[in-house]
Parts: C-alpha cells; sequence; structure tokens
C-alpha cells in the first residue's frame, strides 16, 4: 500500500479513531508490515508537564483578541488552513468528514473524550468543517505525518464549556475507559496530558492510547479555542508505540486565523 493511500487511510477514519474504536481492523498490523499510518515520528512531549500542558489561557498579555462571532460553516471554512499558508502542508477536505463516529462511553465521566474521538465534540457544534492535512515533503514515507483537523462553532459560552469538559475527562480518565458501538466493546488503556504549546484563548493536548489487535496505538489530541469556535487537532501512530508528532507550526498558523 503507498504510504499516501494508507494515510488518508487511517485519517479517513479518524470519526471511528482511525479503526482503533470501531472493533478489528481489517488491515493488518504495521508488524505484519502492511498497516496504515500517519505520523510515526517521536515527539519530545512524550513526557507530560502537567503544569505547562494544563488548558488555561496564557497570559493577558499574550492571550489573542476574539470577536466572539458564531462562525457559520462557510465562514469556518474560510478560517480553516489552506494549502501554502504553512510550507510543505497541502490541506483538503477530509474523505467521509461529515460521518461522525458512533463510539459511546462505558462511563459518563470519560464522554467529553470520546465525543472528541468520534469528531463530534460536546456541547454540539451549530457548524463544523473537517480538513486533512499532509506534509508533502514525506511523500512516500510510511511515516508521513497527517493531521486531522476539525473547526466547530458553539454559541451562548458552549465553547468554554466544552475546554472544560475535556480537560476534567482527561483528569478523570486517566487510567483510560471503554466505549460500545454496534462492532463492539473497545478498550483505551490510559490518557495523559502531553507538553505541547498553548495555542489561541485557551488550549490542551493529551494523548490517548488505543490498541488494534494488542498492539499499542497512541493518539495525541490538541483542542484550541479563540473566541466561540475550537479546532481539534488529531495524530495517529500505526507503526509503533511512540507519541507522534503534532506540528506546531501548524496549530500556531491555524490559531492565528480564528476570527
Amino acid at each position: 500500500m503507498k504510504a499516501r493511500t494508507a494515510a488518508m487511510t487511517a485519517t479517513t477514519a479518524v470519526l471511528c479513531l482511525a479503526a482503533v474504536a470501531c472493533g478489528p481492523s481489517d488491515e493488518p498490523s504495521e508488524k505484519d508490515g502492511k498497516a496504515a499510518g500517519t505520523s510515526a515520528k517521536p515527539s519530545g512531549a512524550d513526557t507530560p508537564d502537567p503544569a505547562a500542558s494544563d488548558s488555561a489561557a496564557p497570559d493577558a498579555t499574550s492571550t489573542p483578541s476574539s470577536s466572539g462571532k458564531v462562525l457559520s460553516k462557510a465562514e469556518l471554512a474560510k478560517a480553516a488552513l489552506t494549502t501554502g499558508e504553512v510550507a510543505d502542508y497541502e490541506v483538503t477536505p477530509m474523505q467521509g468528514g461529515d460521518e461522525t463516529g458512533t463510539e459511546k462511553s462505558e462511563t459518563e465521566d470519560c464522554r467529553p473524550l470520546v465525543a472528541v474521538i468520534n469528531g463530534a465534540p460536546e456541547p454540539a457544534a451549530t457548524a463544523t468543517v473537517f480538513r486533512t492535512v499532509m506534509d508533502k515533503s514525506e511523500e512516500g514515507k510510511d511515516d508521513q505525518t497527517v493531521v486531522t483537523e476539525i473547526l466547530t462553532s458553539h454559541p451562548d459560552g458552549s465553547a468554554q464549556q466544552l475546554m472544560r469538559g475535556v480537560r476534567d475527562a482527561v483528569q478523570a480518565c486517566a487510567g483510560g475507559f471503554r466505549t460500545s458501538s454496534a462492532d463492539g466493546p473497545s478498550s483505551y488503556t490510559q490518557v495523559k496530558q502531553l507538553n505541547l504549546p498553548r495555542a489561541g484563548q485557551e488550549s490542551i493536548a493529551y494523548q490517548v492510547t488505543g490498541s488494534i489487535e494488542g498492539d499499542k496505538v497512541p493518539l495525541v489530541f490538541q483542542l484550541v479555542r479563540t473566541g466561540s469556535t475550537v479546532v481539534t487537532f488529531y495524530v495517529a501512530n500505526f507503526l509503533d508505540a511512540k507519541t507522534p508528532e503534532l506540528p506546531a507550526e501548524l496549530v500556531t498558523a491555524q490559531a492565528a486565523k480564528l476570527p
């Protein structure tokens, strides 16, 4: 399988946690030499710093201002990154992006994490736009960096509520959680905060560790809020158990475009 095809397959499947949360995968594992993968690059964020990775906003002198406007889908699309805005990265609409996942948390405290996994963070958005961002300089490599980006609009303070819910769930579900769906149950063995650069008016980054056929699959999420808009970034490593790298330049560039 060509790396680009494999990467697109994995990214499209993010709404089912890239096949981790959707029951057994149809693809053999990477240890069999044929897994679909995104970024397998190790990140310095593998050892979390809880204080630095908390989703509290940066200090007042560096906190960006916001119009607070609740963006429509067309306005979200305009605010999303486009090809050429970050060197080497190609941005395209995500295949299957209108189909959200159906995983259900068996623990209410972990529900916010599962909602993010499904591509439908809660409280529910009034508009959503999905994008796939790929590093073209890594074309043909098994560990090509592929990032899923989901932009959502939330009225009446629900963007802040979303961030609080995820922050609390990361703490409450550190020991892992289980989900269920029509495809059967799935288990996640660990949730931990990550020390990634802050962005927007507030942000939080964390890793969820899933599994495919017994192999650990680390999944990294970063949520960034500015005003009523939340951007969810997702990257996974299907090659080995190292924490995948979420390119900071993508997060920074996207945050700068939020009104």
